[in-house]
């Protein structure tokens, strides 16, 4: 069983972290028309990103030759972790469908188990194998509202590579991060991996100032990117991390199902939007299949 303190806080970490990925939802969904897809991950990533920063500068400052010698790896983090899985999500959002996104974006848990399993070697069980199941049927069940002949009816579009890219990118960021150690901890790990990040996605956020309709800043605009910082950038990404090195990548992979669900009644309560029955269906197969992942037996 787990008995550490910091696992079991880990553990409770998997119904919270979730509500700050499913705010991204409602982010995206009113950034169309009022701030670029660069601009507004460059600034979402050089907010919590000097937050990271802050928090861990002594630490930072101190271990500055080993981050030097390792920089391949944090821009290798940073260009998958805050500029496919963010920019990319973004853009994609300015073509596809809610639906086809969540969809497509219902892979990633299922592609962190499988790779984790493979080249990892973290144990997986049939129970588990059970869990991503029932799981993944329960975000779909949410997605399709209930209704499972919408899949066939399910128009794909160019937006869908952009999200089946981030979706990629998520998986080997996840897998990475566990793969390659490091001395610093998460807020020095993520401080500097955010650095990286903002370099790659520089360049982009400059040519879509310098050639885009939209004003590079806006009170609305930079309102967005601070939210975008603060919850689904350095309030997910710490607890993330963290769930990750008590964890294990296969686990707290399969928490992202939680965030169509989250995102459901984040509507509600932000946007007025109606909670339906097949919204607590699919909560009824995403619970259960996250405990069968997650239990450990006793020994």
């Amino acid at each position: 069983m787990f008995s550490s303190t910091r696992a079991r806080l880990a553990l409770a970490l998997i119904a919270i972290v979730p509500v700050f990925w499913a705010t991204n939802y409602l982010i995206a969904r009113s950034a169309p028309g009022v701030i670029a897809p660069n601009t507004l991950a460059g600034l979402r990533w050089t907010f919590a990103g000097s937050a990271f920063c802050l928090l861990a500068w002594r630490e930072i400052r101190a271990h500055f030759r080993a981050i030097l010698a390792d920089w391949r790896h944090m821009l290798v983090l940073g260009v998958l972790g805050m500029w496919i899985c963010g920019s990319w999500v973004y853009i994609a959002g300015q073509s596809t469908s809610a639906t086809n996104l969540a969809l497509i974006y219902a892979l990633s848990p299922v592609m962190i188990v499988l790779v984790s399993h493979l080249w990892l070697k973290e144990p997986f069980n049939r129970l588990q194998a059970l869990g991503v199941l029932l799981s993944l049927a329960g975000v779909v069940h949410v997605v399709i509202r209930g209704q499972w002949a919408l899949l066939t009816q399910v128009q794909w579009v160019a937006g869908d590579g952009w999200v089946l890219a981030a979706t990629l990118s998520w998986t080997f960021f996840t897998i990475l991060l566990k793969r390659w150690s490091t001395p610093l901890s998460n807020p020095a790990r993520l401080g500097v991996i955010s650095v990286f990040g903002v370099l790659a996605i520089l360049p982009f956020a400059a040519w879509e100032a310098a050639t885009g309709p939209l004003p590079t800043f806006s009170v609305q605009g930079v309102g967005l990117a601070l939210a975008a910082a603060a919850l689904p950038g350095f309030a997910a990404y710490l607890g993330y991390t963290f769930m990750l090195r008590e964890l294990g990548a296969a686990r707290v992979g399969v928490t992202l199902y939680l965030g169509p669900p989250y995102a459901a009644v984040l509507a509600w309560l932000v946007l007025g939007e109606p909670i339906h029955v097949y919204h607590l269906v699919g909560l009824l197969l995403i619970l259960p299949g996250i405990w069968l992942v997650n239990r450990v037996r006793a020994r």
